[in-house]
């Protein structure tokens, strides 16, 4: 029994020893809230990517793609809100430790959390990081890392109707790096100050903005437990009351998880109307209305945004799949990923590095590696902890070749959830693990 309390640290200790995240410059010390990905990190985040840009996109008809630049035009910024508004109140500690922290996370906002000493009164503090571009750092060259992907979607909206045979109801998507100068940061890889995002802002006719709004919300739940396999109980959808939408939010609901500190928002779903539209249509003085050909009308279509981070996913993927059982008398840590997402579908593994077994080995890795992400491993020793490794990265299946392949031409699918084991004929390796992903 995982006591939950001790879960997020057991889920930081296994990505550090198993390659999943590793804390950024870690032998300069780090740098807080910025990490680097390891080798079966690196291969989660792809494949939560790719899951999404499939399902959003490519099994769409009514949703492009788009990639717009980190840095934009500051007046973007200043149109969007994001110069004069996207700030939190942070606080200062007067006593020994000076910590800093967002005034609106605190219980006792008279005390420091870390030090007990007194805390300054709040200030706005923006969250943009802030850049020159060219040579000479003056106010005339300042410009911004983006904060969201989405006001790319936004400024390009014109170009995207112009250029291809899309009509309302469409959607733009983006997945790409943001930056956010995070007061306070915690729980792991839960809020950084370097991210990836991946939005999604769906243009729609003002009036029908509620339908679509209740769709998306639909969609995107739906995703989390049938494509990435997500517990369903530990999900939730919660719309905001009136006091906490944003300012350009008609409405909107946050798809929670229930983290080990309690409900968190891993996605956003957020009825942001017209107002991007407007707001850069009246700062740029560009006509983006657009033309319905139907009715020959012309408004600025309402929009909806999911909207989520690529780390959220993966910390919630990780924390879901986390667990712990006892195995004649010792503990067996287990992923139990979606099969869909793990990082290593299938591990191939001949019994011993004798030559003999490595041919057959590499002929049934040759058989998989086009269908599958494949890991090879003929490093030899004990099989039992060579599955225990597999186990602690969620690999569902391995295939062990052993010294009875050489005479019956069949191999062993270890299944890890069950540790169940089959025997089955290399021929016919293929269509057995087909049914089972299946």
């Amino acid at each position: 029994m995982i006591v939950r309390e001790q879960l997020m640290e057991k889920v930081v200790a296994l990505c550090k020893r198993r390659g999943f995240v590793y804390p950024s410059s870690e032998i300069y010390g780090g740098l807080a809230a910025f990490y680097d990905y390891g080798p079966y990190g690196t291969t989660l985040r792809r494949t939560i990517r790719n899951l999404w840009w499939r399902s959003l996109v490519e099994l769409r008809d009514d949703v492009v793609g788009l990639e717009s630049s980190i840095i934009m035009n500051p007046r973007v910024w200043e149109a969007s809100g994001h110069v004069g508004g996207f700030s939190d109140p942070l606080v200062q500690c007067l006593g020994e430790c000076k910590e800093r922290w967002r005034a609106d996370l605190l219980t006792d906002t008279q005390r420091c959390p870390k030090c007990g000493g007194p805390l300054s009164e709040p200030r706005q503090f923006n969250l943009m990081f802030k850049t020159f571009v060219g040579p000479v750092e003056d106010s005339a060259s300042v410009a911004y890392l983006r904060p969201e992907t989405a006001q790319g979607m936004f400024v390009d909206f014109k170009n995207v109707v112009n250029s291809v045979r899309v009509r309302v109801p469409f959607g733009i998507a983006q997945q790409g790096r943001s930056f956010r100068n995070e007061i306070t940061v915690q729980n792991f890889i839960f809020r950084v100050r370097e991210l990836e995002q991946m939005e999604m802002e769906f243009f729609v006719r003002p009036g029908t903005d509620d339908e679509w709004h209740s769709y998306w919300v639909r969609e995107r739940m739906r995703w989390f437990t049938e494509e990435l396999g997500v517990t369903a109980s530990r999900l939730r959808a919660r719309p905001h009351q009136k006091d906490e939408l944003s300012h350009y939010s008609k409405a909107t609901s946050d798809i929670e998880y229930d983290f080990p500190f309690g409900w968190g928002e891993v996605e956003g779903v957020a009825n942001r109307t017209d107002f991007d539209l407007r707001a850069h249509q009246e700062h740029s003085r560009e006509d983006l209305t657009y033309l319905d050909p139907e009715t020959n009308e012309r408004y600025l279509p309402y929009v909806i945004e999911p909207a989520l981070g690529v780390e959220r996913t993966m910390i919630v993927l990780l924390l879901d799949a986390y667990d712990e059982e006892d195995v004649r008398g010792e503990t067996r840590v287990v992923l139990r990923f979606h099969r869909h997402v793990a990082p290593v579908q299938v591990a191939v593994m001949p019994l011993s590095k004798k030559e003999e077994l490595i041919a057959p080995a590499r002929e049934v890795l040759g058989l998989l590696r086009p269908l599958y992400r494949t890991e090879y491993d003929q490093t030899g020793g004990n099989i039992g902890r060579r599955y225990r490794r597999q186990d602690e990265i969620g690999t569902p299946f391995c295939i062990t070749i052993d010294f009875d392949t050489l005479n019956d031409r069949a191999v062993t699918i270890r299944e890890r959830d069950s540790m169940e084991q089959e025997r089955v004929p290399i021929g016919g390796l293929r269509e057995r693990l087909r049914e089972r992903f299946a």
